[in-house]
């Protein structure tokens, strides 16, 4: 039996790995593959891969893409959720915030430098053509948990995350929508460290296996709406909806896609030069 770490956060667009080793078919395939749970997100997941913490990581798209050409010495297998991700624009309840151009000059709330909530923070701000270099400030908070202490305190003025797995803080009163921002690639893709795929590239393809012929089915299971309601505490009328808009995948990233998100983190000054695609891409 290989042994295996995965990381990923723990919401529902994960919820097909539980699945998976609920069911214990990795194990019909001689695999041992656990989950840990990075509720700070990529930010916390590209950490993890560099120090050898997790061997794969299911992870945002433009965070990986990054972190990669930064050296992180992994690469992207797949994607794994195709469909872009709605970032979800928030304030706090009583802040007097009202639209996505009060925030001009503000603090955004983000997980860490490197995460989805700063790079995509880097992305709204490009859609509203604000100056990037003076328009746009920084604050660490960790992860949401760090969003929903510290945004009614001032400590950080928006914090950008996925707009269903927030909508509960927005429902009870915590936080304000104010915008959203689609991420213009796919969402989530699958990442593996080097010495990894080196070394046991057959097990990789067998999980790989494993979860894009659950992902393939996911929708038509029994009552899994109500089960993600349930488990991650949403309005089951928001998971019916979010469900109609995610879409998963078994295929890799498009050379076009992989040189669109290269181009705008350029761009974005996130990266100083863009690189080859198989030093980012590894495909079966």
């Amino acid at each position: 039996m290989k042994d295996f770490l995965i990381g990923g956060v723990p919401e529902h667009f994960n919820l097909p790995w539980y699945i998976a080793l609920r069911d214990k078919e990795f194990q019909k395939k001689g695999i041992n593959l656990r989950w840990k749970d990075y509720p700070g997100g990529t930010g916390q997941m590209v950490r993890a891969l560099r120090e050898k913490e997790i061997d794969m990581a299911v992870i945002l798209t433009e965070g990986m893409v990054r972190d990669i050409i930064n050296g992180n010495e992994s690469k992207i297998v797949q994607v794994f959720v195709k469909s872009p991700l709605l970032w979800g624009i928030h304030v706090a309840a009583a802040s007097d915030y009202e639209e996505i151009e009060d925030l001009k000059g503000t603090k955004a709330a983000i997980s860490r430098f490197g995460s989805g909530s700063h790079l995509m923070a880097f992305v709204n701000a490009e859609n509203h053509e604000w100056d990037l270099k003076n328009d746009l400030r920084f604050k660490v908070i960790q992860d949401i948990e760090g969003a929903l202490e510290g945004l009614p305190k001032e400590n950080g003025d928006y914090f950008m995350w996925e707009k269903f797995m927030t909508k509960p803080h927005v429902d009870n009163g915590t936080f304000r929508l104010i915008g959203e921002s689609p991420s213009p690639w796919p969402s989530f893709v699958i990442a593996v460290r080097n010495d990894i795929l080196e070394n046991e590239a057959e097990s990789v393809k067998g999980i790989l296996d494993v979860i894009n012929s659950v992902t393939k089915n996911f929708k038509s299971i029994p009552g899994v709406d109500e089960i993600i309601a349930k488990r991650y505490g949403q309005k089951i009328e928001d998971v019916r909806e979010w469900l109609t808009l995610t879409e998963w995948s078994d295929r890799q990233l498009t050379s076009k896609e992989l040189e669109d998100i290269q181009q705008k983190l350029l761009e974005l000054n996130l990266i100083k030069d863009k690189i080859q695609k198989d030093r980012i891409l590894q495909n079966f």
